[in-house]
């Protein structure tokens, strides 16, 4: 009887993985992943996940099937959809969980669009470029990128390794703006420095995706290894209990919201927006400062420099060149060049001309979207700032940018992010010129973690001058 019982589920389980299958064996790619994840989950675990979708997106076009449940997409109408539609796109896949902090979801791994939009509620205007530009914000990262400055003035007639130089300032600058004036002072505080060793030399690619993938193999596994130090993460809980005089701090705003928020919550949602700026900030910079220093971009110093001769007092925001120069390290070396997975709504969608049944996983990557058109960017892989500044396509070239990603729920940092990274290259292109150094051995590939991505020997030597 039970047999019985079980024969109309099995039925029902057999129709919708038969529908699924049917529905994604029209959307272009390989035919193992009309059948099977393995590949993918190989491509994963081995670090290879975005290169091999950007090639299947050479050989398919921007829409591509990765496995029996996913599809990637790398064109405009994709990402609409997928980011923007309603506003906030649609809700986040459960690989989200691997980024709570402290055991709870912060605004970032919320799953669903409404928790994450009341979450947001809670802080979006410490974010606003009104609040980014305060003057308590702007001289403290001021501050911070002279401090920057002096170590390139004590390393000339040497070299600088500006990959630890550049995180130590991301991480100072993210602390100050979250809870000033407690942050940290990495670059002249050398007992600040065992969080930058903590939060940026680490390679966890395959422990997270076990965890995702496996998580009770992993936490047999993590137990068994030991606990790392929690340096960082003892810091936040120790700095999120601090009352502080600034009210543009993002932990001010969040004390205030104490009837919201557990202080542990409070804790994880700095934790998180901390880690996500060195990412941003830090291997942003030092990909393209490597890129600024080699012999193919010196016109494109120079450009900057003259700009900033011309401009002497101009707001940031009024320096066209310095923005392209910025926007196009990060078209070129995407802070976080991943796929940004989502889950279909339930009843399917059509996107991009495909009907993509409910439940399916489906993202875009910014490696690809900033690549896969030529017709906007001829030359792709090659650093070409003036693609920014000519008129032809730049609608469509803006429409495509994705290093922040899209839609409500885009990076919330990116005001901030984009000032720390003016504030620093006009303070050290108005007074260096900058060269990669001899002793420079170190592979400055694109190297992927379980999200974001960093230079492979995470060293970046350079030498400079002064004008």
């Amino acid at each position: 009887m039970a047999v019985i019982s079980i024969i109309p589920f099995l039925g029902v389980l057999y129709a919708v993985f038969t529908t699924v299958r049917v529905f994604l064996t029209k959307v272009p790619g390989p035919w193992y992943t009309n059948i099977t994840s393995l590949i993918l989950k190989y491509h994963e675990f081995s670090g290879s996940r975005r290169t091999w979708i950007h090639s299947l997106h050479q050989r398919y076009g921007p829409v591509v099937r990765l496995a029996p449940n996913e599809c990637s997409f790398a064109n405009f109408e994709g990402m609409k959809e997928i980011y923007q539609s309603g506003g906030s796109g649609y809700d986040k896949t459960e690989f989200y969980d691997l980024f709570k902090q402290f055991d709870y979801r912060t605004m970032f791994s919320t799953l669903k669009k409404q928790d994450h939009a009341q979450r947001k509620r809670l802080f979006a205007d410490r974010y606003a470029m009104t609040n980014i530009v305060r003057p308590e914000i702007v001289q403290g990262i001021e501050t911070r990128a002279e401090s920057v400055l002096s170590k390139c003035k004590e390393s000339m007639g040497g070299y600088l390794d500006v990959y630890v130089t550049l995180h130590c300032y991301a991480l100072d600058c993210a602390s100050h703006f979250l809870f000033s004036p407690m942050g940290t002072d990495t670059l002249n505080n050398p007992d600040d420095m065992v969080l930058i060793q903590e939060l940026t030399y680490n390679n966890s690619l395959k422990q997270r995706w076990l965890e995702y993938y496996a998580p009770t193999l992993s936490a047999l596994m993590f137990s068994l290894r030991g606990r790392n130090a929690t340096i960082s993460k003892d810091y936040v809980i120790k700095q999120s209990q601090q009352t502080t005089p600034n009210e543009a701090t993002l932990i001010s705003r969040l004390q205030s919201r104490s009837d919201t928020l557990q202080n542990i919550q409070m804790a994880a949602e700095c934790m998180d927006h901390m880690s996500a700026g060195i990412d941003t900030t830090g291997d942003g910079l030092c990909f393209l400062m490597h890129e600024l220093s080699l012999p193919r971009s010196q016109h494109v110093q120079q450009r900057l420099r003259e700009e900033f001769i011309q401009n002497p007092n101009a707001r940031l925001d009024m320096l066209p060149y310095l923005d392209a120069v910025i926007k196009e390290g990060l078209r070129l070396f995407p802070p976080i060049p991943m796929s940004l997975p989502r889950c279909v709504p339930e009843g399917g969608r059509f996107i991009s001309g495909y009907n993509i049944p409910g439940g399916s996983v489906v993202s875009c990557q910014a490696f690809s979207m900033h690549r896969l058109d030529e017709s906007l960017f001829p030359d792709p892989e090659i650093y070409n700032p003036e693609r920014w500044i000519e008129e032809k396509g730049l609608v469509d070239r803006n429409r495509m940018f994705f290093s922040f990603a899209a839609g409500g729920r885009g990076c919330i940092g990116r005001h901030l992010a984009t000032i720390e990274m003016k504030t620093l290259l006009k303070e050290i292109y108005s007074n260096f010129t900058t060269s990669v150094a001899l002793e420079m051995e170190g592979d400055m590939s694109i190297d992927d973690q379980i999200i974001a991505s960093r230079p492979k020997d995470q060293t970046c030597l350079l030498k400079f001058t002064l004008y």
